[in-house]
C-alpha cells in the first residue's frame, strides 16, 4: 500500500513539475506611504490569495507593529492586544513578521483582533511571492472562508523601514491601492475560470462547487446582457514518456499519456481514477463549446452545477450516463458533445485538451496557471477568496468607469458616494436633478441628460439645460413668474441656451426680470390727448374726451374724423360692388356674342356637305331604291 502511494506521489510530482517550470506571475497592488516623510513613497506589494482584496478601490489606514506576538501565530487576546479602531481614527493595518505558521492563520488572528488589513514583512531579501492557502485537507483550516480582510506581502527592506519609523515614535500612515490591479479598458469584461470536475479534493473542492452554485445567477445575467465574455478552462498534465506504460499513467491519463489528472483519492485501490476526472473535464469543455456555437454559453453554468449535485463521486454517479441525462434535460446536442470528446483510448491528440494545455502557459501580463481554481479577469489572475461578492468586486473593477452594469452598483458591492453631499457635484434640488453619477470606482460629476434635454457645464459648479425643449426642464434655468392669469418667461425654446427677458421686462433673465414702466420712460402713449397706465409686462393707453386711441399710430382720433372715415369706407364698398356688377354684365354680353358667332360658323360648315330644307335639290342621275 505504501509503495502504491509512493508511486502516486512520484508521478504526481513529475506531472506538476512539467508545469511548475513555467512562468508564475505574482499579482501586485500599490502601497503608498504618506507619512512620515523619511519613508514617504509608492511601493509594490503582493496580493494574498485569500481574504477580500478591495479590487477597484483603496483603503487608508495607520500601521501598527505589536510589541508581542509579532508573527501572529497566537491569539492577540492572550496578550491583551486589540486593533479595533476608535471613533474618528483611521483603520489599523497590522505589520506582521513572516514565519512559524500559515499566512492565512496570521490574517485570521489579526482580523479577530480588529485589524482592517495585514502587511506581512518577508524575512529574507527576495522577489515578492504570492501568499496562498494551505493544503486544507491537511490542516485545521475551517477559518479560511471567514477571512474578509485584505492581505499583502511586502519586501524585507520596506518592513525594516516601517519598523524603524515606528520605533522612533513616528505615525506611519499608508494607502493600499487596488484601482489598477485589474485592467479596465472598455465596457466588457473577459474572464476565465480554471476549474475541475473533481469533488473529492477536500475543502478546496467544496469551496469551488459552492462558488459555482452561488455565482451562477450573476454570471448568467452578465453573459446574457453582453457585459461579459466567459470561458471555462481545465488544467491537464502529460505523463513523461518513460512512464506512459506504467500503471500510474494508465489510470491517470487518456490518449496514451497525453492528458492526465491526479487520482482523486490519491489511492489507486479505491474510487475513481485520474482519467475519469480528465474525461469529465473534457465533457464539460465540450458542453461549453457546443453551447457557445448555439449562442447560449450561459447554460454551461446550469450543466456544471447540476452535475455537481446529481453526479457526485461519493454516490458512485460520476459517470457518462449521469452526465448524459443532464445534457438531455438541458436540451444540449448530445451527439455533438460525444463527437467533441472523441475516443479517450485512441493514440491521437485531442484538439480540445491540446488547446487547454497551450492556454495554461502564460501570455502577456498573465502568468502560467498552476493553481486550482484560478480566476482570470481581463488577463490578470484574481487573488483572494473564491466567493461571489469578492469575485464580483474584481470583475466590476474591470469595466471602464461609468459603463458598469447595474449589478455592480448594488449596496453589497458599492458605496454610493452621491448620497453624501451629492458627491461634491452640481445639483438642482428644486427639480431633483444632479450631475453626480455613481460608479463602481467612485463617482463622476457630469452634467446629465434629462427627458432628452442635455445639460452643459463643468458638472461641479454649474450645469445648464441647452438645445430645443430645454425650457421644459426647470424653465431652462431662466426667470419665470406668474401673476394672476399672466405668466412670463425669459426662456426661449430654441437651440440657444441664453435667458432673455421678454418684451416689457428688463434684467439678466436668470435671477430676475423687472417690469418696464413704459409710461414713466415715455416710450408709448405720448400724444396730446393720451392717458397712459402701466401694467405688469405691458401698458394701457386711453384718450381724453371720448376720443378713440389707435395703438399702431400712437394717436387719438376725434368723432368727425370717425364719421369721415366711415363715409369713406361706405363709398369704397359701393364702388367695389358697382365694379363687380359691371363686370358680370360685361361677361354675360361676351358669352352671348360668342355663342351667336359659333352658331353661324357651324351652319356654314354644315351647308357645304348636306342640303338644307330651304335649298333646291340638285339635278342629275339618281337610282330608285
Amino acid at each position: 500500500m505504501n509503495q502504491e502511494k509512493l508511486g502516486v506521489f512520484s508521478v504526481s510530482f513529475l506531472l506538476i513539475l512539467s508545469v511548475a517550470v513555467g512562468r508564475f506571475v505574482v499579482e501586485k497592488n500599490n502601497l503608498k506611504v504618506t507619512s512620515p516623510d523619511s519613508i514617504k513613497g509608492i511601493y509594490e506589494c503582493a496580493i494574498g490569495n485569500f481574504g477580500v482584496p478591495q479590487y477597484g478601490g483603496t483603503l487608508v489606514g495607520t500601521v501598527v507593529y505589536p510589541k508581542s506576538n509579532q508573527k501572529a501565530c497566537k491569539s492577540y487576546s492572550d496578550f491583551d492586544i486589540t486593533f479595533k479602531s476608535k471613533a474618528g481614527r483611521l483603520p489599523t493595518f497590522v505589520l506582521i513578521d513572516r514565519g512559524d505558521c500559515f499566512f492565512t492563520l496570521k490574517a485570521w488572528i489579526a482580523q479577530q483582533a480588529g485589524a482592517a488589513a495585514i502587511l506581512v514583512a518577508d524575512n529574507k531579501a527576495e522577489p515578492l511571492i504570492t501568499m496562498d492557502t494551505p493544503e486544507e485537507d491537511k490542516s485545521d483550516a475551517d477559518y479560511l472562508q471567514n477571512i474578509t480582510i485584505p492581505s499583502a506581502l511586502i519586501a524585507k527592506s520596506l518592513g525594516d523601514s516601517l519598523k524603524s519609523a515606528l520605533s522612533k515614535g513616528d505615525m506611519v500612515n499608508m494607502k493600499l491601492d487596488w484601482t489598477e490591479s485589474v485592467p479596465h479598458p472598455d465596457e466588457r469584461v473577459e474572464y476565465e475560470l480554471w476549474t475541475n470536475s473533481n469533488d473529492q479534493c477536500g475543502k478546496k473542492c467544496d469551496t469551488q462547487i459552492e462558488f459555482l452554485k452561488n455565482f451562477k445567477g450573476a454570471a448568467q445575467i452578465l453573459e446574457k446582457g453582453g457585459h461579459t465574455q466567459f470561458t471555462p478552462h481545465y488544467i491537464t498534465w502529460y505523463c513523461p514518456e518513460a512512464f506512459t506504460l506504467s500503471k500510474q499513467c494508465k489510470s491517470q491519463c487518456i490518449n496514451h499519456g497525453r492528458y492526465c489528472a491526479p487520482d482523486p483519492e490519491q489511492d489507486f485501490t479505491k474510487g475513481y481514477d485520474g482519467k475519469d476526472v480528465v474525461v469529465q473535464n473534457l465533457r464539460q469543455a465540450c458542453v461549453y463549446r457546443v453551447l457557445n456555437e448555439t449562442g447560449k454559453p450561459w447554460v454551461w453554468w446550469d450543466y456544471v452545477t447540476d452535475f455537481a449535485i446529481r453526479c457526485p463521486m461519493k454516490d458512485k454517479k460520476y459517470t457518462k450516463e449521469c452526465a448524459d441525462e443532464i445534457i438531455k434535460s438541458l436540451d444540449i446536442d448530445l451527439k455533438k458533445v460525444d463527437k467533441c470528446i472523441g475516443d479517450p483510448d485512441a493514440d491521437v491528440e485531442n484538439p480540445i485538451l491540446k488547446a487547454e494545455q497551450e492556454s495554461q502557459v502564460g501570455k502577456g501580463s498573465r502568468g502560467d496557471v498552476t493553481i486550482l481554481p484560478t480566476l482570470v479577469v481581463n488577463n490578470r489572475q484574481y487573488r483572494g477568496k473564491l466567493e461571489k461578492g469578492a469575485v464580483l468586486k474584481a470583475m466590476c473593477s474591470g469595466f471602464q468607469e461609468s459603463t458598469e452594469p447595474a449589478i455592480c452598483l448594488t449596496e453589497d458591492l458599492n458605496t454610493n458616494e452621491c448620497l453624501e453631499n451629492n458627491g461634491g457635484c452640481w445639483q438642482d434640488k428644486a427639480s431633483n436633478i444632479t450631475a453626480c453619477r455613481d460608479t463602481y470606482r467612485g463617482r463622476l460629476c457630469e452634467c446629465p441628460t434629462v427627458q432628452g434635454v442635455k445639460f452643459a457645464g463643468d458638472g461641479y459648479t454649474h450645469c445648464k439645460a441647452s438645445g430645443a425643449l430645454h425650457c421644459g426642464i426647470n424653465n431652462g434655468g431662466c426667470w419665470r413668474e406668474t401673476r394672476g392669469s399672466y405668466t412670463y418667461s425669459a426662456c426661449v425654446d430654441d437651440h440657444s441656451s441664453d435667458c432673455k427677458c421678454p418684451l416689457g421686462f428688463k434684467g439678466d433673465g436668470v435671477k430676475s426680470c423687472e417690469d418696464v414702466n413704459e409710461c414713466k420712460e415715455k416710450t408709448v402713449c405720448q400724444c396730446a390727448d393720451c392717458k397712459c397706465k402701466n401694467t405688469w409686462g405691458s401698458y394701457e393707453c386711453s384718450c381724453k374726451n371720448g376720443l378713440l386711441y389707435m395703438r399702431e399710430h400712437d394717436t387719438c382720433i376725434g368723432s368727425s374724423k370717425v364719421g369721415t372715415t366711415k363715409l369713406s369706407w361706405s363709398f369704397l364698398w359701393v364702388l367695389i360692388i358697382g365694379v363687380g356688377v359691371a363686370g358680370l354684365a360685361g361677361y354675360a354680353v361676351y358669352k352671348y356674342r360668342i355663342r351667336s358667332y359659333m352658331d353661324a360658323e357651324i351652319r356654314g360648315i354644315m351647308a357645304q356637305y348636306m342640303p338644307l330644307e330651304s335649298q333646291p335639290t340638285p339635278s342629275g342621275p339618281h337610282m330608285d331604291i
